[in-house]
């Protein structure tokens, strides 16, 4: 459940900044407690990375598995919507759920594909509206996503 998720703040870490440093620097490996090493793979050197990176500018971070099932209030928070609307995109078919009991639980790898085919919908409709602007479909107002200096 989401209660088993990782929230890390920043001040729990007073040697970020050291931390940082030591992943831009070659090849940062783990070492055990008696001297075994091992080189972190490519995948997990960048996760890491992003991790301190999100930390130093003050971001909270919540690490859970895609697997992981959320409740409708969580799947809405992390979409920036309402639980309402998002019920009715559920109701609708747009995001796959299933139930327990009467309540009804998103998989988080769901809620992410959701979440990027808005983004890319939305960077689309920006896209038209750019291109709908300099063709001169418009006043002399630029749509919200600015027009393109062209």
């Amino acid at each position: 459940m989401v209660q088993d998720a990782i929230t890390i703040q920043p001040e729990d870490s007073p040697n970020l900044q050291l931390v940082s440093q030591l992943l831009r620097q070659g090849e940062p490996a783990l070492v055990g407690p008696h001297g075994e090493r091992a080189t972190l793979p490519g995948p997990l050197l960048d996760l890491l990375r992003s991790i301190v990176a999100n930390l130093e500018r003050g971001h909270s971070l919540v690490v859970m598995p895609e697997e992981q099932h959320l409740t409708t209030q969580r799947a809405a928070g992390l979409l920036g919507m309402s639980r309402p609307y998002l019920i009715r995109l559920l109701d609708q078919g747009e995001i796959p759920y299933h139930r327990v009991g009467k309540h009804r639980r998103v998989a988080l790898h769901h809620v992410l594909a959701y979440a990027r085919l808005r983004s890319e919908r939305r960077a689309a409709l920006d896209k038209m509206a750019r291109d709908a602007f300099d063709a001169g479909l418009y006043g002399d107002t630029p749509p919200a996503g600015g027009a393109s200096a062209g």
